[in-house]
């Protein structure tokens, strides 16, 4: 039986007010998804493009530290089977055209950066013979190689962003690297990018022609219609949201250490990485569904429940990402449309988990709710003091990986991609979670300037024990 309006009004007052703003988002993603395309797409001048906020700040942050490679994103990828090197070099040229941002370099224009997109460019494959090692020897150096490469710094006004390397193991192995600076990319474009390349290289092996349509737009246009939606009332009204939500000077969170705090930060990192079994998986899963939150609200709240245990502060502000990338013709872009959420978690007393959960799951919905304003036009609108040895507003972070990479399976050669650390830390504690078929992988990546393997290892027990569904 079908129910009436009244009956559905009366179930929709019935839910929670979590409930409540999740099914609202529901349905405003899934209107925005049957939306025809609403932003256009622009005629170049001159080979110049628009410059979104988020690069313009990472733009900003390569001038005070010109050649670090804090930005880098890299993705290593196994490819085992009969490799063609000809077509891998045709897919990345081909893939290089496609995609405008990954021409795209940045001039200083009187202390302004300006984006500039080059009308081709030829993507060299560095190509690197391990073969000859002793056995048992090739695949450390990959290792190793691969994380050199990944740091390796670019100039961001010289063309590409993007370098790609292949290690060569024996006749049925080899080991990928595409490394690109984070101002032409974010997570979900590493994904877009192995996915494609995968595509295009199966037509370019077997003689077939391109099987990928036209793009609807490109990243500038996104970036041109991001700075005229974004102004006015529109961001007035999510700023005024996150100035009362974060309030005036944010406390530093103070977790015990066991190195006093570099008054500049080298950013030198290490990660560590535990498996959650499937069955406790499965029990949180069942947890968010009765508490009518998701994963990610719950994981984030023992996250945050855990980190007030440690510091003993009230109020503990975690830094998340989130995709930016609410309609449909951003979703197969590559591009840097990650935008950063401060979701802040007020703890006090005997708070169970649930307690904590029900305030973490409303924050999340209301930063959802506000997503757009760019992390530096919240810090500027905060006034927060800036310091060389923190970063602002947040200390930690935390990511539920929702757009792992793919794993591909094409004509005489399978591509399955491989974890990869460049010893590189933004933040104090990084919390990572991605779920595999055997369960949760849980990444720290820690700060190794403050803290020992030992105590991140103890951390990573504890958080484990805190998961435990009560």
């Amino acid at each position: 039986m079908i129910p009436q309006m009244s009956d559905l009004s009366q179930n929709i007052a019935d839910l929670s007010p979590a409930k409540r703003i999740l099914l609202e988002r529901l349905l405003m993603e899934r209107s925005a998804k049957g939306r025809a395309r609403t932003i256009p797409r622009l005629e170049r001048e001159n080979g110049l493009g628009a410059i979104s906020y988020n690069q313009e700040r990472l733009w900003f942050l390569d001038q005070l530290e010109h050649a670090s490679p804090l930005y880098n994103m890299a993705a290593a990828v196994r490819l085992t089977g009969s490799l063609n090197i000809a077509a891998l070099e045709q897919s990345l040229d081909e893939i290089v055209l496609r995609h405008e941002v990954l021409r795209t370099s940045f001039d200083n224009i009187e202390g302004r950066p300006v984006a500039v997109i080059a009308p081709k460019s030829s993507l060299k494959l560095q190509f690197v013979d391990l073969a000859e090692l002793p056995a048992g020897e090739p695949s450390d150096a990959a290792d190793r190689l691969c994380a050199e490469a990944g740091r390796r710094p670019f100039d961001l006004d010289r063309p590409p962003l993007l370098r790609a390397s292949l290690f060569h193991l024996d006749d049925l192995e080899n080991l990928a690297l595409t490394a690109m600076h984070h101002i032409i990319s974010d997570a979900w474009s590493l994904g877009v990018f192995i996915e494609e390349m995968g595509r295009i290289y199966e037509s370019y092996a077997i003689g077939r022609s391109l099987p990928l349509p036209e793009l609807p737009i490109q990243f500038a246009d996104f970036a041109d219609w991001q700075r005229k939606w974004l102004e006015g009332d529109t961001l007035q009204r999510q700023l005024d949201y996150w100035t009362e939500r974060l309030g005036p000077n944010p406390t530093v969170l103070q977790l015990p250490t066991d190195h006093p705090r570099p008054a500049i930060q080298s950013y030198r990192g290490a990660t560590r990485t535990i498996t959650m079994p499937p069955d406790r998986l499965q029990e949180l899963k069942g947890l968010s569904f009765r508490e009518g939150s998701t994963l990610f609200m719950t994981l984030m709240a023992a996250y945050s429940a855990l980190l007030y245990r440690y510091s003993h502060q009230d109020r503990i502000n975690i830094g998340t990402p989130i995709s930016g990338r609410r309609y449909a013709e951003t979703e197969g872009l590559i591009g840097f449309f990650v935008n950063t959420l401060v979701l802040g978690a007020d703890l006090f007393g005997e708070m169970t988990l649930r307690d904590v959960l029900k305030g973490v799951s409303e924050a999340t919905l209301g930063a959802e709710a506000n997503q757009e304003v760019p992390f530096e036009k919240l810090v500027d609108a905060l006034q927060v003091e800036r310091s060389a040895s923190h970063n602002p507003l947040f200390q930690v972070w935390f990511v539920l990986q929702n757009a792992p990479l793919p794993r591909l399976q094409l004509a005489r050669l399978t591509l399955e991609p491989l974890p990869l650390s460049l010893g590189i830390a933004k933040f104090d504690l990084t919390l990572s979670m991605t779920e595999r078929g055997q369960g949760l992988i849980e990444a720290v990546e820690y700060n190794a300037d403050l803290f020992d393997v030992e105590t991140i290892d103890r951390f990573m027990g504890t958080i484990t024990g805190s998961l435990k569904p009560s």
